[in-house]
């Protein structure tokens, strides 16, 4: 049997951040009632003219330079010419002649080693709707919420060539871009999504094969089960001849965990692109380009590596802090109010996301301020608040705006309390009770012992010095 080897180019799509759609003034935001987001222009009436959002030129140039590319000083946009139900034009306003950003690249590392993926383009675009099929009454509904809802759509060569990269490649994607803020890319929602152009070749033959397309994966494990399955099929039908390969567009079932013809594969000829006339070239003078510049993020990579070396994180810490841009801010602010690093990471990777995952939310949503988390944090490492009240101060904390924390400890009897009277009322009160655990304690029975204290920190709620509680209990009771 022959050695082949995969080719593989990606089309990612990405929701941009913004408020508003690219061209209209309707919301962009995810869900709502069907067709609620909708106005006469990203619904395509007739004499609606475009008026391009800036936000989504500022967000399009930033994604170029998270992503390494040369950034085109004028960029214009364009007509892409098709038909399909959820079009309402029947042609997409997209960017073909002069995208927004060209020429980057995106270094991935992989079993095999790193490696930089090269991208073609990254060119701004208006979504389609979304097409509703419902069975039961075999119709199909349109909702135009998502029309006109701004993208960026990344356009890699054909630089990968297995599963593998392509998820190392997508997982740098979407950590550099959701650093930036530029999108949420978040698959469940549609945010990000990734057209797969795979073919299979003999190993070291420089000429492509026939390239299939399989449309809008939108996970993870899709990509990768379609991405073996068609590198399967290919293989196959070069080398026992059980099909012939044709360029086409073909769906991923990943229920069935195979991939069917949808279409011929159209080709640029196909769309007749040409200038938009309703939008004019977009200039980016100096003075734009400069201060788009001055606010990209300091890169997820660049970041781990200065946690591990300035703040003596472990590898592991750093690689779960930077998977998130929120995280990190929150980090940083922390650690400036308490100054204890391990500390700190340790509250946000174990206490707040186990607190986000009971929400269902993922660490991108985290919203509590990083200067109160430190406040907490030093509380606790000074033994003003015992660490189980810190948990509660710190779901509180999901809920409330407590921008006080010490105050709001106080307020809520959480602050520990080493009046001496009211430990040896408590203390003399459950030994009263448990007589049967103090006799066990004194016959030899350590465990009985703390039986006795977990029962007194329960009475005081946990607001005394856990030292001076053992040390008067072990004193009341053998006096008993």
């Amino acid at each position: 049997m022959k050695k082949y080897e995969t080719v593989i180019g990606l089309e990612v799509h990405i929701e941009l951040a913004t408020e508003s759609k690219i061209f209209c003034s309707c919301s962009a935001k995810f869900g709502g009632e069907q067709n609620d987001h909708v106005c006469p222009a990203c619904c395509g009436m007739p004499g609606m003219l475009p008026i391009v959002n800036k936000h989504v030129v500022d967000l399009g140039m930033t994604a170029g330079l998270m992503l390494n590319c040369d950034i085109n000083r004028v960029t214009t946009f364009d007509k892409k010419s098709y038909y399909y139900p959820d079009l309402p034009c029947s042609y997409q306003t997209t960017q073909w002649f002069s995208p927004v950003a060209v020429n980057g690249y995106v270094p991935i590392e992989t079993s095999k080693g790193k490696k930089n993926i090269r991208i073609k383009q990254i060119h701004m675009e208006e979504d389609a709707g979304k097409l509703v099929h419902d069975d039961w009454t075999d119709t199909t509904l349109v909702d135009f919420n998502r029309t006109s809802v701004p993208l960026c759509e990344i356009v890699s060569q054909p630089d990968l060539s297995s599963a593998e990269e392509v998820v190392a490649y997508l997982e740098q994607l979407r950590s550099r871009l959701r650093f930036a803020k530029v999108s949420g890319c978040r698959m469940e929602q549609g945010s990000m999504r990734c057209d797969v152009n795979l073919s299979v070749r003999e190993e070291g033959s420089d000429k492509l094969g026939v390239r299939t397309e399989m449309k809008n994966m939108n996970s993870i494990s899709a990509i990768t089960r379609a991405i073996e399955y068609e590198t399967a099929r290919h293989i196959d039908a070069l080398e026992n001849g059980t099909e012939e390969l044709v360029q086409e567009t073909r769906r991923w079932d990943d229920i069935k965990g195979k991939s069917y013809a949808m279409r011929n594969k159209e080709t640029a000829g196909d769309y007749r692109y040409f200038p938009d006339p309703n939008i004019m070239p977009i200039v980016i003078d100096d003075e734009w380009f400069d201060r788009i510049k001055g606010t990209l993020p300091e890169l997820p990579e660049v970041k781990k590596e200065r946690y591990i070396s300035e703040l003596s994180l472990s590898e592991y810490d750093a690689e779960q802090l930077t998977q998130s841009r929120a995280l990190c801010d929150c980090f940083e602010a922390a650690y400036e109010e308490c100054g204890q690093a391990k500390e700190v990471a340790n509250w946000l990777i174990s206490d707040c996301m186990n607190i986000l995952n009971k929400k269902q939310m993922i660490a991108d949503d985290l919203t509590i301020g990083g200067k109160a988390l430190g406040q907490l944090i030093k509380l606790v490492l000074d033994g003003k608040v015992q660490r189980g009240n810190g948990k509660k101060i710190l779901s509180a904390m999901f809920d409330e705006d407590i921008t006080d924390v010490e105050q709001y400890a106080k307020d809520n009897n959480f602050i520990v309390s080493n009046d001496t009277g009211a430990i040896e009322a408590v203390i003399k009160a459950v030994v009263a009770e448990d007589t049967r655990s103090v006799a066990d304690y004194k016959s030899g029975k350590e465990k009985a012992l703390q039986a006795l204290f977990g029962k007194c920190m329960r009475q005081l709620k946990g607001n005394c010095d856990p030292q001076v509680l053992r040390t008067m209990l072990i004193d009341i009771v053998n006096k008993s």
